[in-house]
């Protein structure tokens, strides 16, 4: 299956979803030197971002979320790509600013979350595609 996304961050990526059943901040919501869900009233709490296509409903708190992210990208444990339900600028600034400063980058693509499945393979084109297949 392919779902067509709007890049926000234009990248490719490959990796396992982690679906989010909850939107999140990443300040307070996000440990950035594990890469895990530290909100223990998020439903996901625990569950490790880095290494994984993250699909997030959407972001909610404030602008300090870019810095929790710009943090977990300079730890290495960010995620391979970020998918939003809903645009979002601020955490898009974090990747702009990582690229500055040289860090590994992802893609961030807004797009419907129809026909996504926890633990599905994703594949990210450069122009927004998704490319959705069963588990590995």
């Amino acid at each position: 299956m392919t779902i067509t996304g709007s890049p926000l961050i234009e990248g490719e990526a490959e990796g396992t979803l982690l679906l989010l059943t909850a939107p999140i901040c990443f300040w307070g919501g996000l440990d950035p030197v594990s890469g895990t869900i530290a909100d223990p009233r998020h439903p996901q709490c625990g569950a490790h971002l880095s290494d994984k296509i993250v699909a997030i409903p959407a972001i909610v708190g404030s602008s300090s979320s870019s810095q929790y992210l710009l943090e977990a990208m300079h730890h290495r444990t960010a995620p391979r790509a970020i998918l939003l339900g809903e645009q979002d600028i601020i955490i898009a600034t974090a990747v702009i600013v990582g690229r500055e400063m040289d860090y590994p980058s992802f893609p961030i693509v807004q797009c419907g979350f129809e026909g996504l499945r926890d633990g599905a393979y994703v594949r990210i084109a450069r122009d927004g595609q998704i490319h959705v297949h069963g588990k590995p």
